[in-house]
């Protein structure tokens, strides 16, 4: 008898599957691991390759831990969820250098993963793969709230088209980008590069908002 697995896309489609349009999404606490880094993410040996092997090599480890002597309490079937990224620079008018980028690459966890689950990953990993440096990653809550989204379809590199339809949608409804997050954005990659064609890329594009101040 097969067993059916989580698959948050499926199970959550009000935060995976947005339309081409900009929406409102109130996004609840997950568990994520991470990494913190900065520079271009399309250097081939940047830090940011290195974060993403990293994130996926746990990810799996804990995924398979079912089929080795390691069980994890509580476990249950589900599928690895996209890759997802923070992104913000120290000047937010100037995106034109990504050489100066700063990131938070994640991927989401189930609720069965504890730290004791991560510590016994990033040893099986280390073994596996001793030239990457498993120590920057680290498990964490992060609780977005109320954000704005939307689905991009096509190139990463025309992204502000869509950043431009999100913005004249919060002016409209009133909201504007919280002060004390750094600017911030959130995507969620949804489509393999490596597999699918560049105009057919889907990216979700996730932005923080509050209510203008005066108009909560």
């Amino acid at each position: 008898m097969s067993v059916s697995k989580v698959d948050f896309k499926k199970i959550e489609k009000n935060l995976y599957n947005p339309p081409a349009r900009p929406v409102m999404a109130e996004v609840p606490e997950m568990s994520f691991l991470m990494v913190d880094g900065s520079g271009d993410p399309n250097d081939e040996k940047g830090e940011y390759q290195k974060a993403v092997e990293m994130l996926y090599t746990l990810s799996y480890t804990i995924k398979m831990s079912k089929k080795g002597s390691h069980p994890i309490d509580h476990y249950f079937e589900y599928v690895v969820p996209p890759l997802e990224g923070l992104w913000w620079t120290e000047n937010p008018h100037d995106l034109s250098d990504k050489k100066h980028f700063l990131w938070t690459a994640m991927i989401r966890q189930p609720s069965f993963v504890n730290e004791e689950a991560v510590k016994w990953a990033k040893e099986e990993a280390s073994r596996k793969k001793p030239s990457l440096d498993f120590t920057k990653v680290y498990l964490s809550v992060y609780k977005e709230g109320r954000t704005v989204q939307m689905m991009h379809i096509g190139s990463y590199d025309t992204e502000q088209e869509t950043f431009k339809q999100m913005e004249e949608y919060m002016v409209e409804h009133q909201l504007q980008r919280p002060l004390t997050c750094e600017r911030k954005h959130h995507e969620i990659y949804l489509s393999d590069p490596r597999r699918t064609r560049t105009d057919r890329l889907k990216t979700i594009i996730r932005l923080p908002v509050e209510p203008m101040e005066g108009k909560a």
